[in-house]
């Protein structure tokens, strides 16, 4: 009995300690959605992590609890008019009410699932994005349907889709303007706004990359989207690997940082070292990191020796920095998305500083005070 005793009072030890620890060594269990080259690589070329069994979770409890998930809006009245883009768990298309609104809104962007998604995985999704609450830089929701299948999302308009679709089709029209790295400093800074108000939240995003930033007016209107990946710290308490076959989760290893690949966890700097590679995804338009590794073998081999992806050319030097500290070993390097925040101001301030001399309007301007 005492041996009993002791072995419940030190579960209840370590699992205290856990949560004490949860901002800087929070692990989660990753869902699906894979990047460009892994739905290629074969599915054998998994790594995955299990979520320890309790006897009811709180998130488990949450979902249960939910309200109902009867819809406001008639699926037979949406209309799909554009794919946005293709994930592993559904695809994204913007879509219009052909007949009343939800909402007062006719235009939406609409996440439509594959069958073989879970509803309980929907309603977590939906759970995440109501927590979130109102934040310019964050896809809204607007309502949902997961009473029966195809289970929806649907969120706000957009009007360009996707970031990465929005830069390869007009790069070379932003590749004439000078201001070229300016606006990706702005699109960067809300970028960075979305997610340092998501880990105020303590919400993990877990898949963040080009792809899932949608873009409604670009540089200044830019939206992080996707939740599917997205764990909430304060529910999910603990972790632990596991290679079992039964449950392998697919996750966008391209993206994952190397105390991933090492220890199976992903923290708040995981999502930092996720931005870091964002910004090498917009510098070089669009372009699938680590392009000249085709395997999962290789990717983890190459990240876990301490490589990172080659440094772009006419990146201006504050990105390349801040890719560097994005990239920083060990994680506890990095720097959280408040620091990264403050240092776009700061360039994005330094910007505002500084004439255009080759401007002719603004010489002119200045020779036109000087003479009066």
């Amino acid at each position: 009995m005492a041996i009993t005793w002791l072995k419940k009072y030190q579960a209840l030890k370590r699992r205290f300690r856990s949560l004490q620890n949860t901002q800087q060594q929070a692990t989660f269990l990753p869902s699906t959605e894979t990047d460009p080259l892994e739905q290629s690589s074969g599915s054998a070329q998994i790594i995955s992590v299990q979520l320890e069994q309790n006897a009811i979770s709180a998130s488990e409890f949450n979902l249960q609890n939910m309200k109902s998930a009867s819809s406001s809006f008639n699926k037979a009245d949406l209309t799909m008019h554009q794919l946005i883009k293709t994930g592993k768990v559904g695809v994204l298309y913007k879509a219009k009410m052909t007949r009343g609104t939800i909402k007062g809104h006719t235009m939406f962007t609409c996440k439509i699932y594959k069958k073989a998604i879970n509803h309980k995985e929907v309603k977590r999704e939906v759970m995440i994005m109501q927590n979130l609450n109102t934040h310019m830089n964050l896809l809204q929701l607007v309502d949902w349907n997961f009473t029966e299948e195809p289970y929806m999302l649907i969120m706000e308009n957009v009007e360009h889709g996707s970031l990465r679709t929005f830069i390869k089709a007009n790069k070379k029209r932003l590749c004439k303007d000078k201001e070229l790295q300016h606006l990706f400093t702005i699109a960067l800074y809300h970028v960075a706004q979305a997610m340092d108000h998501l880990h105020s939240k303590m919400i993990l995003h877990c898949d963040l990359a080009l792809r899932n930033i949608m873009v409604h007016r670009f540089p200044h209107e830019v939206k992080v989207a996707e939740f599917g990946l997205a764990r909430d710290v304060k529910r999910e308490w603990s972790v632990s690997e596991n290679y079992k076959k039964t449950n392998r989760k697919r996750v966008p290893f391209r993206w994952y940082p190397p105390e991933y690949f090492k220890h199976g966890s992903y923290g708040f700097k995981g999502d930092v070292w996720a931005f870091g590679i964002v910004i090498w995804e917009m510098q070089t338009f669009g372009t699938v990191p680590y392009p000249d590794l085709k395997t999962l073998e290789e990717v983890v081999s190459y990240v876990s020796a301490g490589h990172r992806t080659r440094e772009p050319e006419k990146c201006r030097p504050e990105m390349l920095q801040m890719m560097r500290d994005c990239g920083q070993e060990p994680h506890v390097m990095r720097p959280s998305f408040m620091d990264i925040v403050r240092v776009l101001e700061s360039t994005l301030e330094n910007d505002r500083d500084y004439l255009n001399m080759d401007d002719s309007t603004v010489i002119l301007s200045v020779e036109s005070k000087d003479g009066d």
